[in-house]
């Protein structure tokens, strides 16, 4: 149990990519860690693309940084809604500040543009958002998972395990 005593935040919100969104946070509980499901309104439940349910414990303006080792942000449609939240962005911002690990996959990258921390990091994310994260000053690579510092990042679903144990590494790692 690596990961006993971590705590993370999954960002949620609606139409988020199913496996994206709980891969990780599965993955991550195996090995020890707290995952708390964060959205605009504590105790909605948002539904992903193909119908799973996530319900938010919390509220984005809740969650004070400080009691949290790392963040995680879906992919799907549900950054495209995210990124529009400027207290999630506030926490994408202090959590790059504080150095502490930031999974982001897929779309998500638009997230991370919004929060404006790409300028000069390696990064991937779906090819669709290519043009974007190179435009927010990120070096972008097709490849299946990136380290940059404590931001890990990743395409699509089928580089979840990959994706999964590089975030747990750099979580292990703090």
């Amino acid at each position: 149990m690596r990961l006993k005593g971590k705590k993370i935040i999954a960002a949620v919100d609606e139409e988020f990519e199913d496996l994206e969104l709980w891969y990780p946070i599965l993955r991550l509980q195996e090995e020890g860690a707290i995952v708390d499901l964060v959205g605009h309104e504590k105790g909605k439940t948002y539904i992903g693309k193909y119908g799973v349910p996530a319900t938010a414990a919390y509220e984005f303006d809740e969650v004070q940084v400080s009691h949290y080792d790392g963040i995680l942000i879906p992919g799907g449609w549900a950054p495209d809604k995210l990124r529009r939240y400027e207290t999630l962005l506030s926490i994408v911002k202090e959590m790059d500040q504080a150095q502490k690990p930031i999974g982001q996959i897929c779309h998500a990258g638009w997230v991370l543009i919004s929060a404006n921390i790409l300028q000069g990091k390696n990064v991937t994310s779906t090819p669709g958002i290519k043009d974007d994260m190179v435009n927010a000053g990120a070096t972008w690579h097709d490849t299946a998972v990136i380290g940059d510092g404590h931001i890990i990042s990743s395409r699509r679903p089928p580089d979840l395990p990959p994706y999964a144990k590089a975030f747990a590494d750099k979580l292990a790692e703090q």
